[in-house]
């Protein structure tokens, strides 16, 4: 049987892979909705009306899928992680409490008056609150970025009798990877729902549905990603000089690059062989890898030979989930670019290839952002705090029997809630943007799912953005 620290490392993965989608969705949609009703309070019209009370609905149900993978998510610091918690928890536990004291109390200040004061405060008092809520995701973000942030680069601490104690909370919280961290993760959040706002749009242009909406949401999503995602391409890149500067085995563990030297090339593909201490199948560029890694033609990359082999991360999952992040972002990319293209041609809302190109598209930013956590944790292994504290040491002492239990819990219970929870937003999703309640008047009622509007042609004449 696996030993329970490898169990429990499964466990807190799989955990924390259903979790990091919800709030990162939360956090997009929540600045949408900010967005939108923000230019509903300019222009006053239906259809921004009804995009707003559409994203509201899936905005509620994601908030609250991400609320309750986060509580289970947390308990595991006590459960699984007890030896983390009795050495670190001086740093981390005020960092994630300043979440609750900041984020979680705004949210909970302003989430009501969101989702149900639309016809009991003012309009200005509602935006308000919107703005307020997406705030509070912004904090949570803020928060919970520099304690994982701290874990990889840690600084402004003492240790005593091997305890971690806070010496400086500004180089704790501003520590020195946190400043280019926090904007790639936000900007993943947005970048992720903007694909899903793409990719919906896209397919009720298929379907003849909702086209004056969907047009309208297609060309906002379009505009935003060919602005933001070449944003957070440099972004990451400052992120990886950041990596190389402190942590050199998890940057030779996402190159596979086993000898210290100059001019690397970058090796597009390969099979790494850990025993071997090799690639094999390898398709590489020459130099490239210097100059995307060190900005020099000809600069020196360390090797996974340099650091002992129980002080060096796995390499497979980091080399190949890297490949796959940037990957699917150059594709997000040329997808957006492609799009800006056919919007100038006047053919974006009729052209059938690139609509379905899209909707193949859709979880794309998901799995980068998944991809890139996956990066971010594997690779700093075999430590949980960088070069500091082992994971081995983190873990609580418990039966494997007894994690493996928790453990196929976890699974079938998540797969059972979230399955509902994401059946449950597919369906709203198929409802589509109904006429939403004004002030005053008593909401539209909705019979099932079942409910159209009168198909119409993909350039429809009325298209609140232009062609």
């Amino acid at each position: 049987m696996p030993t329970a620290e490898f169990l429990s490392r499964l466990q807190f993965a799989w955990v924390m892979s259903f979790h990091i989608l919800f709030p990162a969705f939360t956090i997009g949609t929540a600045a949408w909705l900010a967005f939108i009703e923000g230019v509903w309070l300019v222009k006053r019209t239906d259809l921004w009306r009804d995009l707003y009370f559409f994203w509201l609905k899936i905005f509620a149900v994601a908030f609250g899928m991400g609320v309750v993978s986060g509580i289970v998510m947390s308990f595991q610091f006590g459960t699984n992680w007890a030896g983390f918690s009795i050495v670190a928890g001086n740093v981390v536990g005020p960092l994630l409490n300043y979440e609750v004291l900041t984020a979680f109390f705004l949210e909970a200040t302003f989430l009501g008056v969101m989702l149900f004061g639309w016809k009991k405060v003012s309009d200005g008092m509602h935006f308000l609150a919107t703005c307020m809520v997406s705030l509070g995701t912004l904090l949570s973000s803020f928060w919970i970025m520099s304690a994982n942030s701290w874990m990889q680069t840690p600084a402004g601490y003492d240790i005593r009798d091997g305890v971690f104690y806070p010496a400086d909370w500004w180089q704790v919280i501003f520590n020195p990877s946190f400043l280019v961290r926090l904007p790639h993760m936000v900007l993943a959040a947005f970048i992720s729902t903007a694909m899903v706002v793409g990719g919906v749009s896209v397919v009720y242009l298929l379907k003849g549905r909702f086209v004056d909406r969907a047009g309208a949401m297609l060309k906002l999503a379009l505009a935003f990603l060919a602005i933001v995602i070449p944003i957070q391409i440099v972004i990451g890149d400052m992120a990886g000089l950041k990596v190389r500067e402190y942590q050199p085995a998890k940057l030779a563990a996402i190159e596979a690059r086993w000898d210290t030297a100059s001019s690397v090339p970058l090796a597009l593909f390969a099979w790494p062989d850990e025993q071997a201490e090799t690639n094999h199948y390898a398709v590489e560029v020459p130099h490239l890898g210097s100059l995307i890694l060190t900005h020099s033609w000809d600069g020196e990359v360390k090797g996974l030979k340099d650091f002992p082999r129980d002080e060096r991360p796995p390499v497979k999952i980091p080399f190949f989930s890297f490949r796959v992040m940037v990957g699917l972002g150059l594709l997000m990319l040329a997808l957006a670019l492609t799009g800006l293209w056919r919007w100038k041609r006047g053919s974006l809302l009729r052209d059938r290839w690139y609509l379905r190109a899209w909707v193949v598209m859709i979880p794309s930013g998901f799995i980068a952002l998944l991809t890139g956590w996956w990066v971010a944790e594997v690779g700093r292994q075999p430590w949980v705090v960088q070069g500091l504290m082992r994971t081995s040491q983190a873990a609580t002492v418990l039966p494997a029997s007894s994690v493996l239990a928790s453990l196929i819990t976890f699974v079938v219970v998540y797969l059972g809630i979230f399955g509902a929870g994401i059946w449950y937003l597919f369906k709203l999703f198929r409802d589509g943007p109904l006429p939403a309640p004004q002030r005053g008047q008593p909401a539209t009622p909705v019979h099932g799912s079942h409910h159209r509007t009168p198909a119409r042609p993909l350039s429809a004449p009325d298209d609140p953005m232009g062609d």
